[in-house]
């Protein structure tokens, strides 16, 4: 298989704290992948690392080249929690940010960059809401918006932080098909992602993370109790066989 990003030793400090460690991997294309460990387990901070969000030691790349090479091709759909949904625009405007990449500074977005932003709104059942300011929205049709804006870019790499957090079953159900679609695509797709219980269902691999590397493989070999103890190091508890888990948040 194709590998798409080559991270290695990636670090992070926050002042004298190190938020990540060392960390690395190899992802290959066509992957859905979910990243997954405790609160404060530098999550978040990985993908904004592998994207020059922060600054890090060691090195990362992305479709062979320098992240900063290839931002057209990597879309990135930030925690719902960072984002002023009070900011006065439009959904179809939003949605045309995807786009900016692929319009040259001195043109204006034309017939073409309209079809894809009606078809990625589409996509996410959304379009009726295309004249709406996205602050007038619920909290999963925002999350779709902005999950149409990544489609819209039509990138070969996905990142998404938390993208299921406060949101409705119906935002959840549309936003995992999709996800899969990209990935049937052969697209890449890394998912921040808390709720342990989804992750057979969703993912085709898992990156366990404590502020350092436990485990990067297929769910079912990764998706183990000895691994998840590891991982989340006492705060929870686990019952069950393997595939078969319950787990308790301590």
């Amino acid at each position: 298989m194709e590998s798409v990003i080559q991270v290695k030793n990636l670090t992070v400090f926050y002042e004298n704290n190190q938020a990540i460690k060392n960390i690395s991997f190899n992802a290959e294309k066509g992957n859905l992948i979910g990243i997954v460990g405790p609160n404060g387990a530098g999550k978040s901070t990985l993908i904004k690392a592998i994207l020059g969000l922060e600054k890090a030691l060691g090195s990362v790349t992305v479709l062979g080249m320098e992240v900063n090479d290839v931002r057209k091709q990597v879309s990135y759909v930030p925690q719902r929690n960072q984002i002023d949904w009070d900011f006065p625009v439009l959904v179809e405007d939003v949605v045309m940010m995807g786009r900016f990449r692929h319009i040259p500074w001195y043109k204006r977005a034309g017939k073409k960059e309209r079809e894809i932003m009606i078809d990625s709104l589409e996509k996410v059942g959304m379009l009726e809401y295309r004249k709406r300011q996205i602050g007038e929205l619920s909290g999963g049709q925002q999350q779709r918006v902005f999950i149409a804006r990544a489609l819209a870019q039509q990138a070969d790499v996905f990142f998404l932080d938390e993208p299921f957090v406060g949101i409705d079953v119906t935002s959840e159900d549309i936003i995992i098909r999709l996800l899969r679609q990209l990935r049937d695509a052969g697209k890449t797709v890394f998912v921040v992602h808390h709720d342990l219980s989804k992750v057979e269902e969703y993912f085709d691999q898992l990156l366990l993370i404590n502020k350092e590397l436990v485990e990067f493989g297929a769910v079912k070999e990764v998706y183990k109790p000895d691994i998840l103890s590891k991982t989340y190091k006492g705060s929870m508890t686990l019952f069950g066989a393997s595939n078969d888990m319950m787990v308790v948040s301590n």
